[in-house]
């Protein structure tokens, strides 16, 4: 019998918001979903990834190929959102302080000059880290404790970011010449790794006719930064079941090729396995999916449904795996369904 209820949202909600309440932060979330799906056609599911990774207070790492609507999506998200929006394009020769601000002499009343820090692009709600790979892990380095902390130090002195914080990163993975590997703890702060595919050939016919028209579609403004906040203390009191928890405790453990007790395939083709807080940002990620759906509870669909941008930057198939063709993202599954069926 399956024990993971998936009930509409109702009764018991926690902290302050009242019904009402609930239900206009639910509906305003799906008018942004609504809006951003407008303008960016045909990727439903990175859309959702990205509402997702905002009311988690996540970050997403974007990859696609040139020209899918990377940078189109985001920006439609800032308007959709009601956030401050700021972009920056990486290079091989951007330093940190173009990323988090510098001191600099500015005149003063009394024509004299006095020192003032002048807060980079980083102070925004959401940053658009465009082809992050391109720039050297130095300054790649310096969105970490940004990303992390929410602040940026400079001096000595710390600096809080306007909230809520969002950056999304975009990389190319067909053109790798002039590009730096992301640091392995840079990635791990990203919620997700959404990948952009190529549209099918009905959807590119339709975002033809959308965009080489005289008139082209335009989001609205669904929601606040007021109501971003709220939903992010939200998402975190949605309740999941024990045995709903326990199943992404033994499937995380199952990844582990370090542990005997792991299948044979595990052992024997994966490099490492997903971590703790890969098991964190994929129960987070399932409550935001299933808020985003009109549930107020986890059900083993929302965490099917999260598995793989939310755990396809955790783990790595070795030499042997790679060789051998096997598929990483396959193996997850795979071993996910066999925690599930043993927790039914």
């Amino acid at each position: 019998m399956n024990r993971s209820v998936e009930a509409p949202l109702q009764g018991g909600e926690p902290g302050t918001h009242d019904s009402a309440e609930l239900q206009r932060l639910l509906g305003a979330l799906g008018e942004a979903r609504a809006e951003v799906g407008k303008v960016v056609l045909g990727q439903t599911e990175a859309i959702d990834e990205l509402l997702i990774g905002l009311v988690c207070g996540g970050h997403v790492l974007l990859e696609g190929a040139p020209g899918v609507g990377k940078t189109l999506l985001v920006k439609t998200l800032a308007v959709a959102t009601g956030l401050t929006f700021s972009r920056i394009q990486f290079t091989p020769d951007l330093m940190p302080a173009d990323i988090t601000g510098t001191m600099s002499l500015v005149p003063s009343e009394r024509g004299t000059t006095r020192t003032e820090f002048l807060p980079g692009p980083v102070f925004t709600q959401i940053l658009l880290a465009d082809e992050i790979n391109r720039s050297t892990p130095k300054t790649q380095s310096a969105l970490l404790e940004a990303m992390q902390e929410g602040s940026v130090t400079y001096a000595g002195k710390s600096m809080e970011l306007p909230r809520p914080f969002f950056v999304l990163a975009t990389q190319n993975p067909i053109e790798m010449d002039g590009t730096y590997r992301l640091p392995e703890a840079q990635i791990d702060r990203f919620l997700f790794k959404t990948l952009i595919g190529f549209p099918t050939r009905d959807v590119l016919d339709t975002i033809l006719d959308a965009t080489t028209g005289s008139e082209r579609p335009v989001a609205s403004q669904a929601l606040s930064a007021a109501d971003v906040l709220e939903l992010q203390s939200l998402v975190r009191a949605v309740p999941i079941a024990s045995h709903v928890r326990g199943a992404v405790a033994q499937f995380v453990v199952s990844t582990q090729p370090d542990n005997p007790d792991a299948p044979a395939d595990v052992r024997r083709y994966l490099r490492f396995g997903v971590s703790p807080r890969g098991a964190q940002a994929l129960v987070l990620a399932a409550k935001g999916h299933a808020l985003l759906e009109g549930r107020y509870n986890v059900a083993f669909s929302d965490l099917r449904a999260v598995l793989k941008p939310a755990l396809r930057h955790r783990f790595q198939v070795n030499f042997e795996g790679q060789a051998d063709g096997v598929s990483g993202e396959a193996l997850l599954l795979k071993l996910f369904d066999d925690a599930v069926r043993d927790a039914r």
